[in-house]
């Protein structure tokens, strides 16, 4: 068989398994969940071992040290991940309920929420998502069809193998959680053909990634963002908070997608805040790349436009002094992916003013981007954090893998 049969081999036990996970009731999605995190836990040696070879793998391919940071697993994170996995069961399961209204004819009309059906995603280096996709995906009803980088085909295996143990014990089918196992470019390039038998697809990762599904895909896609997200000082902001939040979201995980990568200053601060910024981000090892008006106050690197455009997953920040909160905006508007924007401000007109206009899918004040994340909104993980506008938008926990569906109820009424 070739490639593309036999990922559309895959997708179609996907698909054949999806009604018995959407009609489940809701305690036995949970059993899954319940299953799943204990599996994770008691297997981590395991997880642990298939992990060293892909991040053996990766070194050998000259990947960053801030990349494979994000690739590798350790028990603290396997158990951050049974930890989200288990916060689902304590959510409202998102299927069913919904409002009920009677027409003027006696029709009934009752508005439900049910599951998209096949959920297929396709992400990068970060094995901790197929966990996460596939308990977000079985709590709210949907298959779920993952398609993971080369680098981290092992740790994926064995997750995948865990998801299917764990589906058995709650009587649920295997195939609801499947991997595709190649990763070469023609696996990703087959699952975007699936159109009837994958319901949507998610593409998480870089910007590379996301612009190749969203040009290629024939399966409705929900575009999920790079994170080119920026932090802008305004003139009335607090010293010590700008620069603890500025830290936090350059340096925790430079990696990720929430962190930051642009520094925007108010021109009025500038020479007193870029001095105690660059003592913070030197102890730091953060390498700043800034703007002409930056370079007057602070010794750095020169920043041309592409930094202003890139997402460095590294730490690297570019720096700009701007004239005021409009201009901050304006900069913002233009470069930013849509994914996550601070300001730090003591002035409530200027905060308000700056929620409005950033066109981001969250915006922040006096805290940092960091916290755009399922499990820090509450809902218990996330499939990706969206950045487009229609359907879903910000992190997508279990509401945004549905959708809704109509039940008429009559007593013979026909249309005149």
């Amino acid at each position: 068989m070739t490639i593309f049969e036999n990922v559309k081999a895959i997708c179609e036990k996907a698909k054949a398994a999806a009604p018995a996970v959407a009609t489940a009731k809701g305690d036995i999605r949970n059993s899954f969940l319940n299953n799943f995190a204990d599996l994770l836990r008691k297997n981590a040696d395991l997880l642990i071992e298939a992990n060293k070879k892909d991040t053996d793998f990766a070194k050998s391919i000259g990947i960053s040290d801030a990349m494979l940071d994000r690739l590798t697993l350790t028990e603290k994170r396997i158990d951050a991940v049974a930890e989200g996995v288990l916060a689902l069961i304590g959510l409202s399961d998102p299927l069913g309920g919904g409002e009920v209204f009677t027409r003027p004819n006696g029709i009934e009309i009752k508005k439900i929420k049910v599951p998209l059906g096949v959920c297929g995603v396709i992400f990068e280096a970060r094995p901790n998502v197929a966990a996460d996709i596939a308990a977000l995906c079985i709590k709210s009803g949907n298959a779920a069809v993952l398609r993971g980088g080369k680098e981290c085909i092992n740790t994926n295996l064995a997750i995948e193998s865990l998801a299917k143990k764990a589906l058995s014990l709650a009587g649920l089918p295997e195939d609801a959680v499947c991997l595709i196992p190649f990763t070469e470019r023609e696996g990703a390039n087959a699952l975007m053909q699936m159109r009837g038998i994958v319901d949507v697809l998610i593409p998480r990762g870089g910007k590379g990634l996301i612009r190749s599904v969203t040009e290629n895909s024939k399966v409705p896609v929900i575009e999920t963002g790079a994170g080119n997200c920026h932090i802008y000082v305004h003139s009335d902001a607090d010293f010590d908070i700008a620069l603890s939040v500025i830290e936090n979201a350059k340096v925790s995980r430079p990696s990720v997608c929430n962190a930051i990568e642009t520094v925007l200053i108010n021109e009025s601060i500038a020479n007193a805040f870029l001095p105690r910024l660059k003592e913070v981000f030197d102890n730091c090892g953060v390498e700043i790349r800034g703007c002409e008006r930056t370079r007057k106050v602070i010794d750095c690197t020169a920043a041309t436009e592409e930094d202003f455009e890139t997402e460095y997953n590294d730490l690297i920040c570019a720096v700009k002094v701007v004239d005021d909160e409009t201009s901050a905006v304006s900069h913002i508007n233009c470069y930013s992916t849509g994914h996550s924007e601070a300001i730090i401000t003591e002035s409530r007109r200027a905060s308000e003013y700056f929620c409005a206009a950033v066109d981001s899918a969250c915006v922040y004040v006096n805290a940092s981007t960091r916290f755009t994340d399922g499990g820090q909104f509450g809902f218990g993980a996330e499939v990706g954090i969206s950045t487009q506008k229609l359907h879903a938008r910000g992190p997508m926990g279990l509401f945004a893998l549905t959708t809704d569906k109509y039940i008429i109820s009559g007593n013979g009424q026909v249309r005149e």
